[in-house]
């Protein structure tokens, strides 16, 4: 019994834990913002992310300060 609390505590930290990066796909799917849309963010320049191989991440923090600046669009038609 104790090994299975063990194994669910372990499990509740991993929940808990902050994420450090995050997959175009899951940030699209947190945000609503379309994956092809994210693409076209990255390629302009808007939105950093790191390369692992084929693999693109987006760091936590460039993802908070994409997000509260908004995107070149969204600035251009609040004018």
């Amino acid at each position: 019994m104790e090994f299975l609390r063990d194994a669910l505590n372990e499990m509740e930290a991993f929940r808990t834990l902050q994420r450090l990066a995050w997959g175009l796909s899951e940030v699209s799917e947190c945000t609503g913002l379309s994956v092809a849309f994210l693409r076209a963010e990255v390629r302009a320049g808007r939105l950093p992310v790191r390369r692992f191989g084929r693999r693109v991440l987006v760091i936590d923090e460039d993802l908070k300060a994409y997000l509260s600046r908004g995107s070149k669009r969204e600035a251009n038609s609040a004018s």
